[in-house]
């Protein structure tokens, strides 16, 4: 999507949008979620929705679902590189003394390498720019230096001229470079960016201005879906999460967000194992 698309809206059209909060590795949650939704379709997710906004590990999810991964292969991304990228690869016990130890530690360190981040988005979005994205993003980012918002767009307006440009692997590493935990990003462009989370972890709000604002569609044509995560699971606890996300009222949740004939089978919900 690198060219604009502004205009009026079809008179009677329903808008859908999906806002995904950030977490870290708590984003197996969402991307669990979407996989089980995803199971009764007949494309990739992100192909259903008209805009999509994501902070942090909820920014990573919107972008690579942008670019037409499914959410499937993001959920695969979250549950074999989730406990490296995130440090979880321990005991619980060690888990849990480690965490204390870094928690200590913010105030002089960040707490991880951003390295084992950079080279698992590298994996999956390579070399591609946020312009490709076959769906509207917003993601949102922070400048510390100049103490202002910073927000990744596609170009679904005349007015955004420059973000598709950018490379999609930039803005994931900035959203998600929340401080004390990563370092902040440093893009291609030469500006240091920090998580996102910072002024927008729930994003519904800025997705809502966004729509209303930037895109004219009208308030009461917008049907959000807005998925939070749980508390962080350990590397054990992985496999409980992602049965946790399979237990949810699909039904109601599809007919609400998707047009008729779009299901390919009937949902259902499954208790957690």
């Amino acid at each position: 999507m690198n060219g604009s698309d502004g205009g009026p809206p079809a008179e009677g059209k329903f808008f859908r949008i999906l806002s995904l909060d950030g977490s870290g590795i708590r984003g197996v949650f969402p991307a669990a979620f979407l996989a089980r939704l995803e199971e009764h379709l007949e494309h990739p997710i992100g192909r259903y929705f008209d805009l999509i906004a994501g902070t942090s590990t909820g920014g990573i999810i919107a972008i690579g679902l942008g670019l037409g991964l499914s959410a499937g292969d993001i959920l695969k991304l979250y549950v074999e590189q989730g406990p490296a990228i995130f440090d979880q690869e321990h005991g619980a016990v060690e888990n849990w003394v480690r965490q204390k130890l870094r928690g200590m530690a913010h105030l002089f360190v960040t707490k991880h390498s951003s390295e084992p981040l950079r080279h698992a988005l590298e994996g999956v979005l390579g070399r591609r720019k946020i312009g490709e994205s076959r769906t509207r993003l917003v993601i949102p980012a922070w400048h510390p230096v100049l103490e202002r918002v910073y927000i990744y767009k596609t170009a679904h307006h005349p007015r955004l001229e420059t973000d598709y440009k950018q490379p999609a692997i930039d803005a994931a590493m900035a959203t998600a470079a929340a401080p004390t935990f990563l370092k902040p990003h440093m893009t291609e462009s030469a500006v240091e960016l920090v998580d996102g989370g910072v002024w927008a972890n729930n994003p519904i709000g800025v997705a809502a201005i966004e729509a209303i604002g930037m895109l004219g569609w009208p308030g009461d044509r917008l049907k959000i879906l807005s998925i939070g995560t749980i508390n962080e699971p350990g590397r054990n606890q992985l496999e409980s999460v992602v049965a946790i996300s399979r237990c949810a009222h699909f039904p109601a949740t599809l007919s609400a967000l998707l047009p008729t004939g779009l299901v390919r089978s009937s949902a259902h919900c499954l208790a957690a194992a």
